[in-house]
């Protein structure tokens, strides 16, 4: 079982990233996708997440400038992040659980994360 998550870097602010998680060794079709992030000396922020169907849910401190989506065929999630800003430097974490929702304990696989820096 892994997920990779790949696609952070250092960007400007108001610039945008996508962020990808490819999955393997799972039924990953079955499974809700979660996005999490944590900055140095915080606690583990959830982001947003995509339910099997593709329903979403999303943090009120992101909604409207983030974005997740899915491609069942290809394994992958993505995390859409418009008008970046300095407060959303962190490493991105994305996560699958069979009944995953906002809080980090229900998901079952996590991948390695991804560093977002945002320059002011």
């Amino acid at each position: 079982v892994q997920l990779q998550a790949s696609g952070g870097g250092l960007v400007q602010a108001g610039g945008s990233l996508r962020l990808s998680c490819v999955a393997s060794g799972f039924t990953f079709r079955t499974y809700v996708v979660g996005w999490f992030r944590q900055a140095p000396g915080k606690e583990r922020e959830f982001v947003g997440l995509i339910g099997w169907s593709g329903a979403t849910y999303y943090a009120d401190s992101v909604k409207g400038r983030f974005t997740i989506s899915r491609d069942n065929a290809k394994k992958t999630v993505y995390l859409q992040i418009n008008s970046l800003k300095p407060g959303d430097t962190a490493g991105y974490y994305c996560a699958a659980g069979a009944k995953g929702n906002l809080y980090y304990t229900t998901y079952d696989y996590w991948g390695q994360g991804t560093q977002v820096t945002v320059s002011s």
